[in-house]
């Protein structure tokens, strides 16, 4: 139930679930389907809020859409094998339409605060209605902007992606040029002719400058660290070959195709890992960067690839940990994200590592809490976490709890 400013649920949830992403709709619908009833909170105004308004243009799935629907609710047959950025983000707002969890989300709710009263058993939830307090500046706009909740159980389903991260670089400021994180990017429109700089080589850095170079930009890629660069294909098989063979030998067969496909990727300035991709995934959560073709563009010149870190800024030239120093028109910052559960969850949060992901295999804490979408598995994990989790809630809740009527796909 929500107290203060705030809307009164009637009657009040067993499950609170932060976060609508992926993983919170697929919680809150596998709960519905066993009768359990939740609410989900997000900060945002919409489901699914990172390819709504973080995801570039180009984007899509690198999985094909057999492992990458939510659980209920395959993709129809019409659709793309991967699905592209508005097609996932429309069958997101579908998802949560069709399992009637809009009726029980609040948007525009940041959690600020998430603790467990052993006396009572429940978790305590407190929350800013963001609409609210932009309303007035007062102390009664703030009170009335503060709402408290209720619950039995706490599910985490923020993602490890919720807070963008730039790393501070001495003279940035006053780089005259224009500067934005990969969550901003849409697509190289005015960049034509320009020289830009993308930092960071994960997938959305990789994407970015060959979306950059196809434009006509003089794209360049800082690649300081090591990293495994696969085609879809070669993940699509792996992913499969995993329910049969051990992970060593799916990765001896991955880098033995990899090097069929792109030789040495070292003598163009991407070093691969001693671990393989697959094992270093599941040691890690470490993603492979798929090549849709920024490695072409490398190897034939059209991508500069910068192997050293930027150290300064001067005006529009950056200087690089190699002395080097080159002029840019703009910069783009593929550096990742941070994960903001640590700072509300007050109780248990100790579970969440510094990358983001949850340290232990199984999505159960204890006191009720629960991890959806943080093993590092995707849209997969989060199909697989929110089964388990609404089982294990409905389980403790009503022991001979039948599981109602799917909606027909």
């Amino acid at each position: 139930m929500a107290q203060g400013g705030g809307i009164t649920t009637a009657p009040p949830p067993e499950v609170i679930v932060v976060g609508a992403g992926p993983s919170g709709l697929a919680v809150s619908a596998c709960l519905s389907l066993r009768g359990v009833p939740s609410l989900v909170l997000d900060r945002d105004d919409c489901v699914g809020s990172l390819w709504r308004k973080r995801a570039y243009d180009r984007l899509t799935l690198h999985l094909p859409k057999t492992v990458s629907a939510l659980p209920h609710a395959p993709h129809p047959d019409d659709a793309p094998t991967y699905l592209p950025r508005d097609d996932f983000a429309d069958y997101l707002d579908g998802y949560a339409s069709r399992f009637g969890v809009r009726a029980r989300l609040r948007l525009r709710r940041e959690v600020r605060a998430a603790r467990f009263d052993a006396a009572r058993r429940r978790w305590d939830v407190e929350a800013v209605h963001l609409a609210a307090a932009a309303s007035g500046g007062d102390g009664e706009a703030a009170a009335a902007a503060a709402e408290r909740y209720a619950a039995r159980f706490l599910v985490v389903a923020t993602g490890s992606y919720d807070e963008k991260f730039v790393p501070e670089v001495p003279g940035m400021e006053g780089f005259p040029g224009k500067v934005v994180h990969a969550s901003e990017y849409r697509s190289a429109k005015g960049m034509e002719g320009k020289r830009v700089l993308v930092v960071g080589c994960g997938n959305s850095g990789m994407e970015i400058a060959l979306d950059l170079a196809e434009a006509g930009a003089n794209a360049s890629i800082v690649i300081r660290s090591e990293l495994h660069i696969l085609t879809k294909q070669i993940l699509n098989l792996g992913v499969t070959l995993g329910f049969y063979l051990p992970v060593w030998m799916i990765d001896t067969l991955a880098l033995f195709l990899c090097y069929l496909v792109f030789g040495d990727t070292s003598k163009h300035g991407i070093k691969r890992p001693a671990l393989g991709p697959f094992a270093m995934n599941r040691q890690t959560s470490a993603l492979p960067v798929i090549d849709v073709g920024t490695y072409k563009k490398i190897k034939n010149g059209e991508i500069e690839v910068i192997s050293t870190g930027m150290t300064s800024v001067n005006g529009n030239v950056v200087e690089f940990a190699d002395g080097r120093r080159h002029p840019f028109d703009a910069i783009v910052f593929a550096t990742g994200y941070r994960s903001g559960i640590k700072r509300w969850l007050k109780d248990g949060s100790e579970l969440i590592g510094d990358n983001g992901i949850l340290k232990q295999r199984s999505p159960k804490a204890e006191n009720g809490l629960y991890f959806a979408g943080l093993s590092g598995r995707g849209i997969f994990g989060s199909g697989t976490d929110a089964e388990f989790i609404a089982a294990d809630i409905s389980k403790q809740l009503q022991p001979e709890v039948q599981v109602q009527g799917k909606p027909e796909h």
